[in-house]
């Protein structure tokens, strides 16, 4: 286990365990943590060992928002010259293993679109999901107006932009929000669960197909079934293709080398 005074990160087998720990603030989202969080990706992306990462909070938050307190005072110029959430937030849309979010209570504003942008999102039943930036006079500005739309359509993305309401659990499940809904005290071991058998996989193959979904969402169709079928054709370079084909017809586990 490894931990600073915001995040805590663990290893479970070859899952990394990223844990967001404000509790005092409802883990809302300030320069530590979303800088610690940047830092255990990049450990977790230079272990060889890690395959998937899981980012989780606590029981009643995942992460309610970003720190009001620590950014009520800012002025346009000094946004702009600390280049505000592009310089640490967007790590985790950069990283090339998958990350599941798992989230239970809230995931509100900021919370909700560090969980956007991770691969894949894991509800507890108990989970609340919304981008209530509205009521404080600003728009969401970490991907609210752009992974939500993409995620759950235009009407409910407008919806949820505009009027600052809360979406639970079952809402985002049916909205396509969210990948799975589970009971709250299943919650972490369900994400883990999930990012043991991805990481079980080879890893080459398992950033290919992150890299080609996420193609969906930057090109046309035509563009992304030539991506896909070129990434397609780069799988047969692959050492863990043969392993994995031979072990298939010879009815066997197939053992991955990542290569």
């Amino acid at each position: 286990m490894n931990a600073t005074n915001v995040v805590i990160t663990e290893v479970h087998g070859k899952v990394g365990l990223i844990r967001i720990n404000r509790p005092e603030a409802m883990n809302a989202l300030n320069n530590d943590v979303v800088d610690g969080i940047s830092a255990a990706i990049d450990r977790f992306e230079a272990d060889d060992n890690i395959g998937c990462m899981v980012l989780t909070g606590n029981e009643k938050a995942f992460a309610a928002g970003a720190d009001i307190g620590f950014m009520k005072d800012f002025d346009y110029m000094h946004a702009y010259k600390i280049d505000f959430i592009t310089r640490n937030w967007e790590r985790l849309r950069t990283s090339r293993k998958p990350v599941i979010a798992a989230v239970a209570g809230f995931a509100l504003g900021g919370g909700c679109e560090i969980a956007m942008a991770c691969d894949m999102i894991f509800a507890a039943d108990s989970a609340k999901f919304g981008q209530p930036e509205i009521k404080l006079g600003i728009i969401p500005g970490a991907g609210g107006t752009q992974r939500l739309p993409r995620a759950v359509g235009k009407a409910k993305a407008m919806d949820l932009c505009l009027t600052g309401r809360m979406m639970d659990a079952a809402e985002a499940e049916r909205a396509g929000l969210v990948a799975r809904v589970v009971p709250a005290d299943q919650l972490l071991d369900e994400a883990l669960k999930a990012a043991s058998v991805i990481a079980g996989y080879s890893m080459p193959v398992t950033m290919m197909v992150k890299e080609s979904v996420n193609r969906a969402f930057e090109s046309s169709l035509t563009e992304g079934l030539l991506f896909e079928r070129r990434v397609f054709h780069a799988t047969f370079a692959v050492e863990d293709q043969k392993e994995g084909m031979a072990a298939f017809v010879e009815k066997r586990k197939p053992t991955f080398k990542n290569r």
